[in-house]
């Protein structure tokens, strides 16, 4: 029978269904919504998204709080549809069926998919907008919210597992290195802002053990060679930075610099009126910079800081033995985020990566792996080894002679030149693509 008990009854279980769909859509939201979008907002003066960034915070604060809320009226819903329907078609499996499918409909389309629909079309949107009547209700269920946390809890301990809600399941790095490599899969970002981006996030992840120039490849000066040698090696490097050793090139004694080199000749001859004589007498420790040593296990975040402090770009590696191992560039830093970066002495290099008309690389073995990776989009695992030639060795646990071919990490390596025990250049394909 139809009366106003019965008008109110639907009244009722309608507001259940509004309230379960804020409280699904709000769910959705403010777990869906970029909390540096909503930072972003903030800072522009919107007090919603700042609501939003609190409310975060605790995350499982925050959903503890909405499904039990979300569960409650569904529920209550779900009991005063039943009794309805009790009441319309008596006591029975009809009512209980109809009461069950009617309420499943309802709740599925307009208390579930419709508002989780909207809030991840508009996350940010609706995270603000419902920022602060979730805020209350978080406020207001703390204390049931935290007795089933803790219930929780003491149950998972029991299965062995152990939660740590400080915790968090991605950190920023992560997020965005995820988020940069779905934006490059879809074609929103390009490879070259890909690179840079990442290039940039894995500064502190990385020591310049990685990318320092080995000391075999380090131009030095004897600082007790002729004045006129020293000026002769000066000018004809690439480099105008060069260190000075004494005795023995692991006795670093200064690091000299071409324009200061070329002042100091500059002052001898005005000096002595343009004498020849003026060269001879100069004393090249004189001009020369005090040499910056760094640990080889110093992060490159860490050493681009310390250069930009010392206001100095030139750097020399050693061990925890104070061995020398290499040195190491502001420039090499910078190439880690932009790539290589050459100038009008550099055009004269032989490239480190080259593709032949077959379409098989010849690679020079001192490249990096992570430079390799970068070029070509490959992904070679640079844990056991920084270089490729390094990698080779490492997988063939022996030093490789030349025309060798080893397969692994879906590639096929060749060794075509090699230097004492040093793999100069290989030629290597990745299986499956048949060189003409």
């Amino acid at each position: 029978m139809i009366d106003t008990a019965f008008w109110l009854t639907c009244g009722a279980i309608l507001l259940l269904l509004v309230c379960s769909a804020f409280f699904s859509g709000s769910e959705t939201a403010l777990t869906a919504a970029s909390r540096g979008k909503l930072r972003s907002k903030a800072d522009r003066g919107e007090r919603g998204a700042e609501v939003a960034l609190e409310v975060t915070e605790d995350n499982e604060k925050l959903i503890g709080s909405v499904l039990l809320g979300n569960n409650l009226v569904n529920i209550l819903a779900t009991s005063l549809a039943t009794a309805l329907f009790t009441r319309l078609f008596g006591e029975g499996g009809t009512a209980l069926a109809l009461a069950t499918l009617i309420m499943t409909l309802l709740v599925l389309i307009f208390a579930e998919v419709l508002p989780k629909t909207y809030a991840i079309t508009n996350a940010e949107t609706a995270a603000s907008k419902v920022a602060r009547p979730i805020k209350l209700l978080v406020m207001l269920l703390s204390p049931p919210v935290k007795m089933i946390q803790a219930l929780v809890r003491l149950i998972l301990r029991l299965f062995g597992v152990q939660t740590d809600p400080d915790s968090q399941m991605f950190s920023v790095h992560e997020e965005i290195a995820g988020a940069l490599a779905l934006g490059h899969s879809e074609g929103v970002v390009q490879k070259e802002d890909r690179d840079r981006l990442m290039g940039a996030l894995d500064l502190a992840d990385r020591t310049v053990e990685e990318i320092m120039l080995h000391r075999s490849q380090i131009e030095m000066i004897d600082v007790d060679a002729p004045p006129d040698e020293v000026l002769a090696q000066a000018l004809e490097s690439r480099h105008t930075r060069l260190p000075l050793y004494k005795d023995d090139k692991e006795n670093i004694v200064g690091v000299i610099h071409a324009k200061d080199l070329l002042r100091a000749i500059h002052r001898a001859a005005v000096a002595s009126g343009g004498a020849p004589e003026a060269l001879s007498g100069l004393d090249v420790l004189d001009v020369a910079m005090e040499p910056y040593f760094v640990p080889e296990t110093t992060t490159l975040d860490d050493q681009m800081r310390q250069f930009l402090r010392r206001n100095t770009h030139f750097a020399l590696v050693v061990d925890e033995y104070g061995t020398l191992q290499g040195l190491i560039t502001l420039e090499d830093i910078l190439e880690e985020i932009v790539g290589e970066i050459t100038d009008e002495f550099d055009i004269d290099e032989d490239h480190p990566l080259r593709r032949t008309d077959n379409g098989e690389w010849i690679v020079d073995g001192a490249m990096t792996i992570r430079d390799l990776n970068r070029a070509n989009d490959w992904s070679l695992p640079d844990e056991e080894a920084n270089t490729v030639a390094g990698l080779v060795i490492h997988e063939a646990q022996a030093i490789p002679t030349v025309g060798q071919v080893f397969s692994f990490h879906g590639f096929r390596f060749e060794v075509i030149a090699r230097k004492d025990n040093r793999l100069t250049r290989l030629k290597m394909r990745p299986l499956g693509i048949l060189a003409e």
